[in-house]
């Protein structure tokens, strides 16, 4: 699809961010079923977000070791800003997810656990078996996600429809990584609306750049 040079111009103007992808699933790192996971949430952030987008990407086994040097190098040698990890966040022997994040955190974000939970309880009530986390280190958010893609997108964006809406927890990863000292992120509005304080909004820049 083309791009217009006004619309080339306003991505210019948005801060660079790198995030860091990772599926962690034996079977498809072994080439044994095509992953899902990094694809859709590739389709996901480039709708959602406004700002320009380097890729980090790893395809990878449920091996903690594996999940604790990979999300080590995307964090203290590519440098990303946002790592989302994808798959192996359950209760079975190889779902080792979660603990290799923890063993990587300066600080625990417990919240995004609690309403990715609460967003999957909506539609299946073995969301309570998952032990999804989120933490800081450095200066990146790292969070783990959801192996559906369908899932992915409902952990994301939330349930705007129901009633009262059920945000997305990726309304609160913008104002996270300000506050850890990364780029500021801008949002689709009509795909997920990031909340910040009043105090913390800065004003969007035009086409030209100013």
């Amino acid at each position: 699809m083309s791009t217009t040079p006004e619309a080339s111009a306003s991505a210019k103007s948005y801060e660079r961010v790198r995030i860091g992808l990772v599926s962690v699933s034996d079977r498809a790192s072994a080439g044994l079923y095509e992953d899902k996971g990094i694809p859709a949430l590739r389709d996901w952030l480039g709708r959602a977000l406004l700002n320009p987008i380097d890729w980090e990407t790893r395809l990878i086994p449920d091996e903690e070791a594996t999940i604790v040097a990979t999300l080590r190098e995307l964090v203290d040698t590519a440098r990303c800003d946002l790592v989302l990890t994808t798959g192996g966040t359950g209760p079975a022997p190889r779902d080792v997810t979660p603990d290799a994040t923890i063993s990587i955190a300066d600080k625990e974000m417990p919240g995004f656990g609690e309403q990715m939970r609460r967003i999957s309880l909506a539609f299946v009530p073995t969301a309570i078996l998952s032990r999804q986390v989120a933490v800081i280190r450095g200066k990146a958010l790292v969070v783990n996600l959801p192996g559906q893609p369908k899932s992915i997108a409902e952990t994301l964006e939330g349930m705007r429809d129901a009633s009262p809406p059920l945000p997305g927890i990726f309304a609160a990863v913008p104002y996270c990584i300000d506050l850890i000292g990364g780029p500021y992120l801008e949002t689709d509005d009509t795909v997920c609306k990031a909340f910040r304080p009043k105090s913390a909004v800065r004003v969007r820049p035009t086409s030209r750049g100013d």
